[in-house]
């Protein structure tokens, strides 16, 4: 049996654009039949909302989108860098904390990078905006983004998978 593949998408809280990038892209990675060779996650890089679900409003609109947002909210460790292949962060910031945290890991095999990085239509180093103190909008936007990136990053994956003969 082949290695799985593990993604994790990291904003700071893991109650909006994170959970939101994880659920748009196990909503592709499952239509594409690769649930078995592709594991999901999210998580944040402060601890502020460990535990708890999604944001509401994250979930009702990509409830409208036939997603659904169900994780629960961890903070990202520096010894998840030992299991992921894919760690994307949603912003600048979030970015520069996971390098901080993956020099301690001691961890250079981990693809790290932003997750805008593989929307084709983005400007290189791009963030994922936070919708938290905006309006309905904003939600909106981000399920927009998640959805171009997802789809570059399984394109992206699948040629690996393909290369590696997996």
């Amino acid at each position: 049996m082949a290695e799985t593949i593990n993604v994790c998408f990291v904003c700071l809280g893991n109650i909006c654009r994170s959970p939101t990038a994880e659920g748009v892209f196990r909503a592709l990675v499952t239509q594409a039949g690769l649930s078995d060779r592709i594991h999901v996650e999210s998580a944040g890089t402060a601890g502020y909302h460990i535990g708890e679900l999604p944001d509401p409003r994250a979930r009702e609109h990509a409830a409208r989108r036939g997603l659904q947002l169900v994780s629960r909210a961890r903070q990202f460790q520096a010894r998840d860098f030992e299991r992921l292949h894919y760690v994307l962060a949603m912003d600048k910031q979030n970015y520069r904390d996971l390098v901080a945290l993956r020099s301690v890991a001691r961890s250079d095999s981990v693809h790290l990078a932003l997750f805008r990085d593989f929307d084709r239509s983005a400007p290189r180093g791009s963030s994922v905006p936070d919708p938290y103190y905006g309006g309905p909008e904003g939600f909106e936007e981000v399920l927009d983004q998640c959805e171009r990136a997802a789809a570059g990053l399984l394109e992206a994956i699948k040629t690996r998978l393909k290369s590696e003969g997996r």
